[in-house]
């Protein structure tokens, strides 16, 4: 399943927007969203994780660092996505605990 591209932020005015979709399990972000925000809203009733996973080797030399970053229940929480997490396939893999009311989406 792909996160859905936002082309406008939402605080900044007018534009086409894709809007948050639904998330799976695992992600898998392409490099070129690199500098853009990764915003994810727990819509569920409990507590997930978001994890930042490596499969393989970072171009900072990162070999399987992992970031898990909690998400609440009703939460809102932006990322910005940036090199460090793009593995050796060029993409940055994100782990969603729970897919349950989760969404999220790209921001540019």
């Amino acid at each position: 399943m792909a996160i859905p591209v936002t082309t406008t932020d939402p605080a900044g005015g007018p534009g086409s927007l894709a809007g948050p979709g639904p998330v799976a399990a695992s992600e898998n972000i392409h490099r070129v969203h690199v500098g853009k925000i990764l915003e994810g809203f727990n819509g569920g009733g409990g507590a997930i994780t978001v994890t930042f996973t490596d499969p393989g080797k970072t171009p900072a030399g990162n070999t399987g660092t992992q970031a898990a970053v909690p998400l609440a229940a009703g939460a809102r929480r932006r990322w910005r996505l940036t090199h460090a997490f793009v593995g050796a396939n060029k993409q940055i893999v994100v782990n969603f605990s729970g897919t349950t009311s989760v969404t999220a989406e790209i921001i540019n």
